[in-house]
Order: C-alpha cells, then sequence, then structure tokens
C-alpha cells in the first residue's frame, strides 16, 4: 500500500500546543530604543520590550555590553531575562521611577513602598541569568538614609521604611525558578528577595557592596520570605548586612499570617561569605522554619556562621537546622549568635508566646575565629537538642556562652587550639 508522505506541519502544531516557548524570541532592548550611555532613562524602552516579548508568546529580553539606567520593571510569565557580559542594568536615584505601590517588605504587606528594579509576580519558570549585573546604584540613597536617620528624634527605631528605596529584585508567587551567574551590586535596600516560590535554584551569583562603605543599610544578599525548596549554590556574599537571610513574620499572632507560610527545605552549599551580619540568619521578622541544609562553605569574613533572632513577640519555630563542611578563617567570626531581638518590639497587648529552637546540628567544621559565641534564649524560649560534632578550630577567646535555658547540648570530638573542648556554664 503507498503511504502518504508525512506532513512537517501537524507535527509543529502539536509540538507548540505541547511547548509554548517552542517559537520563543530573544529581543533585545536596544531594538526598543533602549541606551547603554549610564545617562538616558530607559524604563519604558525595556519594558516595551518585556511586553513585546510576553505579547509573542514568551522569550528572553536581552540586555547587552553598556549601562541601561532604569526605573521599575515588571516581568510577564514567559519572560526572561539575559544580562550578557558588559551589561549593566542600573537602578535610576530618582524615587519617582519607583511609584509607590502595594508590596510585600519585612514581613507583612505595605499599601504604598517602591518596588524593587526587577520586579516578577506569578512567572512559573522564571530564567534571570548571564554575566552581568544588576547595580542599585546605591550610595547616594545610603548617604540619604543616615543623614535622615541621625536627623530623627529617635535614631535607634528609625524604620528601615522611612527613606524611599528599591530592592534590586523581587520575586514573588512562582515556582521552577533559576537565577544564575550575575552580579547584585551596590543595593540601595535588600538584593534578592523572594517571597511564597517554591523550587528556586540561586546558582553562581555574587552579592557586594563597596568595602570602603562602613555599614550600607539593609543590604540583606538573598531573603528566604515564605518559601520552600530553596537551593543556594556557589555564590558569593560580601554585604554589610545579613547574607542570607530566612524570613516570614512577626508578632503575637504570626503562626495565624496565612501570607505567610514556613520556610522549609533550604539548601545552601559551595558559597563564600565575606563580609556581613550573619552568614545564615533567621532574620528580624521570622517564624516558622524547618529543614535547613548548609554546607561545604567558606566563612572569610566576621561574621557568625548561624545568627537566630529571638523575638519575644513573635512565636518562633526553629528546627532541623544542620551546618556541616564548614571552613572559617576570619579573627572575628562566631559559630553562634542566638539571642534576642527586640526591634520594633510589638506585643500588641497580648503575652509573650511560646518559641522553640530545637534540633540544631554543626559538624566537620575546621579553621580560625574569634569564639564559639552565644547561645542564650529569652524568657519564653525552649532550646534543646544542639550538637557540636567533629569541630577543630583556633579561637583567640576559646568559649562559648551557654545560658541555663539550653537544654541538651551535646559535645563530639570537640577541639578549640588543640585540646578537647570542656564547656563552662
Amino acid at each position: 500500500m503507498l503511504r502518504r508522505p508525512f506532513s512537517l506541519y501537524p507535527a509543529l502544531f502539536i509540538l507548540c500546543a505541547i511547548l509554548p516557548g517552542a517559537w520563543a524570541a530573544d529581543l533585545n532592548i536596544v531594538d526598543h530604543g533602549a541606551v547603554g550611555d549610564g545617562q538616558q532613562l530607559n524604563t519604558e524602552a525595556i519594558q516595551a520590550t518585556i511586553d513585546a516579548v510576553a505579547a509573542d508568546g514568551g522569550g528572553t529580553v536581552v540586555v547587552p555590553e553598556g549601562v541601561f539606567v532604569s526605573g521599575a520593571l515588571f516581568l510577564k510569565p514567559g519572560v526572561n531575562l539575559h544580562l550578557t557580559e558588559g551589561s549593566v542594568l542600573q537602578c535610576s536615584t530618582d524615587m519617582a521611577n519607583f511609584p509607590e505601590q502595594r508590596t510585600r517588605i519585612e514581613g507583612h504587606f505595605e499599601e504604598s513602598f517602591n518596588p524593587a528594579l526587577i520586579n516578577a509576580d506569578g512567572c512559573d519558570g522564571l530564567r534571570i541569568t548571564g554575566a552581568g549585573t544588576l547595580d542599585g546604584a546605591g550610595r547616594p540613597i545610603w548617604d540619604q538614609f543616615w543623614r535622615e536617620r541621625r536627623a530623627s528624634a529617635d535614631p535607634k527605631n528609625f524604620e528601615n521604611l522611612s527613606v524611599p528605596r528599591a530592592r534590586l529584585s523581587l520575586i514573588q508567587n512562582a515556582r521552577d525558578v533559576r537565577i544564575e551567574g550575575i552580579t547584585f551590586k551596590d543595593s540601595q535596600f535588600w538584593n534578592l528577595h523572594l517571597y511564597n516560590c517554591q523550587e528556586v535554584r540561586i546558582q553562581g551569583v555574587r552579592f557586594t557592596v563597596p568595602d570602603d562603605y562602613r555599614q550600607v543599610p539593609s543590604s540583606d544578599g538573598i531573603d528566604v520570605d515564605s518559601c520552600q525548596e530553596v537551593e543556594i549554590r556557589e555564590c558569593y556574599f560580601s554585604v554589610t548586612d545579613d547574607c542570607i537571610a530566612l524570613k516570614g513574620t512577626k508578632g503575637p499572632f504570626a503562626l495565624k499570617d496565612k501570607q505567610s507560610q514556613p520556610v522549609q527545605d533550604i539548601y545552601v552549599s559551595d558559597c563564600e561569605f565575606r563580609r556581613g551580619h550573619g552568614a545564615l540568619t533567621c532574620g528580624s521578622e521570622a517564624t516558622a522554619i524547618r529543614d535547613v541544609v548548609v554546607e561545604n562553605c567558606e566563612v572569610t569574613g566576621s561574621m557568625p556562621l548561624l545568627r537566630l533572632k529571638l523575638r519575644g513577640d513573635t512565636p518562633q519555630r526553629y528546627k532541623d537546622f544542620t551546618l556541616r563542611g564548614i571552613s572559617i578563617q576570619a579573627p572575628g567570626a562566631v559559630l553562634f549568635d542566638i539571642r534576642g531581638w527586640s526591634q520594633y518590639f510589638d506585643l500588641k497587648g497580648q503575652t509573650p508566646p511560646p518559641s522553640i529552637v530545637r534540633d540544631i546540628t554543626l559538624a566537620n567544621i575546621s579553621g580560625s575565629l574569634r569564639s564559639l559565641g552565644v547561645i542564650e534564649g529569652n524568657a519564653n524560649t525552649e532550646i534543646s537538642d544542639i550538637t557540636l560534632r567533629e569541630i577543630a578550630l583556633d579561637a583567640r577567646e576559646p568559649n562559648l556562652h551557654l545560658s541555663d535555658r539550653v537544654q541538651d547540648f551535646s559535645l563530639h570530638q570537640v577541639i578549640v587550639n588543640g585540646e578537647p573542648f570542656a564547656l563552662k556554664r
């Protein structure tokens, strides 16, 4: 029987139906009028490129070599971003280019605050890749923050949101996200904020602020807010706040907040922590955090390896943390900074809620540091089941301050300054 020749067109039709991105386009922002001279504002041109890619069924917005100044940009489902080597997407320092809107920040939704430079909401499968840079151009904004803080009536309680400023990226309500290769530089506020995301991989990314700026306000590297299944691999952190902050919400009703789901299944490996307030921190707004692994990392800056902020006004649940295979080479570093945290404390008329810190293991850690640090609770926090195993350290101050409230603390093959470590309470 003579068969009819196979037609290619039905097959292509079926392929495109199964794979909507099969005809995905790459569009260069220059082709829509963007100019990379470090001067011209390119918000409209870049947003037009994003919109054109979305209208064409999805694809990639390409940023070529040059410095492209922009205000807030909003990615759409199916639209990826690629920054080629030598490309810089730079924040405008005119906050009029970041018009205030409702946004997630500091453990709640603020009805009116600045969006990020790169905003993505509901963008499943998002890819942000390349060897280029997101640049916050933050120095004048940082200077303004400190001027206003010094001039305020109560500098100690001067709120972070008092000064308009932009994060470099806010990615929310998304699954299967990849951020690879790029540099986050000089952010005005947090660098990368993930909210309510799942299956995220961040790999080979750098987070930096200038070495000559003593304290960049709120320069967190990665804020993992109410997310699950997040991998952070081969990243470099040199900031002046928390390198990786695990966040949720705060206050006595925090566990009832349906918009702040537990942070769970976090994996960090092969990263370097050069500068910051903590390599891994459960942040100022954090409620339920569990199943966290950090391994094969280097701490080369004077910071705590693990920092847990214990709020007296929030029912916190920190459980199942493992940090292993860590090299520490920093004269001011410590293993632990676990203690009370009272910033913006507000019980809202309630009694202090009970909190739990449980099942924390540090294993196979070597190097030199200042001391083993501090583990002390507050009146409403139960701390138990903390294990140190196969530790070999040189310490300038060979001690660990351990509160009497801590239960089931165990040491196995812990050597400090060449001798078995003996805990003194």
